[in-house]
């Protein structure tokens, strides 16, 4: 009874994945050769959509910039019950709207819930500037903004919203009392003709 339910699941995760247009699903260890191959595989996704080739580049560039953030800030964590497997996080891309007006590029990760104030107040930040306060704000980064312990001053994170025009999407999910669960859903719209 165990197997069938299990499979039924699978089935209902497929269609679940299927009627939100999700092309690429991934959780587990972001390396570099994971890299080259998802943006392999969402090269060959939108030729096959005949995909105009400055949104291939805003694809490609916030994918990659999301699997940055996932390899250098996501927390490792030890999900309970799953026998020891860890998780640097979820990496989701796909298409959305009727017609398929934009691409949507989703990352989880945990993070230390000390970290969520700082997090949350830079992507406020973000969302609340133009194009020229998004240009100010990376320049000033650049110059005098303070690394994290990973490395990062939130450059990935302004240079996305950058180049796409977006606002970015995000949550925090409280895992346990020392790790949220954090979401960032980035859209690149499409020029549909």
């Amino acid at each position: 009874m165990e197997d069938k339910n299990f499979m039924k699941y699978i089935y209902e995760l497929h269609k679940d994945m299927m009627a939100k247009n999700f092309t690429l699903v991934y959780d587990g260890e972001i390396t570099h050769q994971i890299t080259k191959a998802f943006t392999s595989l969402a090269e060959d996704k939108m030729e096959s959509y005949s995909e105009d080739s400055s949104i291939k580049r805003k694809v490609f560039h916030v994918m990659v910039e999301c699997l940055q953030n996932l390899s250098r800030h996501a927390e490792e964590y030890e999900y309970k019950g799953s026998k020891g497997l860890y998780s640097n996080g979820i990496f989701i891309v796909g298409r959305m709207g009727k017609e398929g007006e934009q691409y949507q590029v989703i990352t989880g990760n945990a993070v230390d819930n000390k970290r969520v104030p700082e997090l949350r107040s830079l992507l406020e930040k973000i969302n609340n500037l133009d194009k020229d306060g998004l240009k100010e704000l990376f320049k000033k980064q650049i110059r005098e903004g303070t690394m994290s312990e990973k490395g990062g001053a939130g450059l990935g994170l302004i240079d996305i919203a950058r180049k796409t025009g977006e606002k970015l999407e995000y949550d925090f999910v409280e895992m346990d009392e020392n790790n949220d669960f954090f979401l960032l859903r980035t859209k690149i719209t499409r020029n549909i003709k």
